[in-house]
């Protein structure tokens, strides 16, 4: 099975400081469901791993964020591609969870739902957070310079062998 791990915010999405708050808020970056969709046609499970504090601060309820992940969802199909699963933390970075990137227990979550071996899996992100559980567990961390990407390229102490891309769509392009 291949399979691939991708954050959305920054990834999938434009992300905002702001938090997205609401289903009108989501916008897809230009060509990321149309990567996600040559990802499927290329036989690829495609999952959401995303830290969600904003459930944590109040500033959304559970139900808003299904309905974003809906309309994601439903952006993705129309594309012609599918996301086989979301796994999301909806903790506030205070609470020290286990789940909460950069922290692995989502990746381990991921591992143990597809009963595979994360050793090589492509795992995208746009910030450090999401690179360094990938790295841990001997996934392929890569930065894309959307989001977050160029302040986090910037910043330095990138894991050991990150490949940088410029958004999903080159990720995909160089993937199948």
């Amino acid at each position: 099975m291949k399979l691939i791990i991708l954050d959305r915010d920054g990834v999938i999405n434009f992300d905002s400081d702001q938090f997205i708050k609401s289903p009108e808020e989501w916008k897809p970056i230009p060509g990321s469901l149309e990567a996600i969709a040559r990802l499927c046609q290329a036989d690829y499970r495609v999952v959401v791993a995303t830290n969600q504090s904003g459930v944590g601060r109040g500033l959304f309820e559970m139900a808003t964020l299904n309905a974003i992940h809906d309309k994601m969802h439903k952006a993705v199909v129309l594309a012609g591609g599918r996301i086989d699963a979301i796994f999301f933390c909806p903790h506030e970075a205070e609470a020290d969870c286990h789940c909460r990137k950069p922290k692995s227990g989502m990746l381990d979550e991921i591992a143990a739902r597809y009963n595979v071996s994360l050793q090589g899996v492509p795992a995208v992100g746009d910030s450090l957070r999401d690179l360094q559980p990938a790295a841990r567990l001997g996934a392929q961390p890569i930065l894309v310079l959307t989001g977050k990407g160029m302040k986090t390229q910037a910043a330095g102490g990138l894991p050991e062998g990150t490949h940088i891309y410029a958004d999903l769509a080159a990720v995909v392009a160089d993937l199948v």
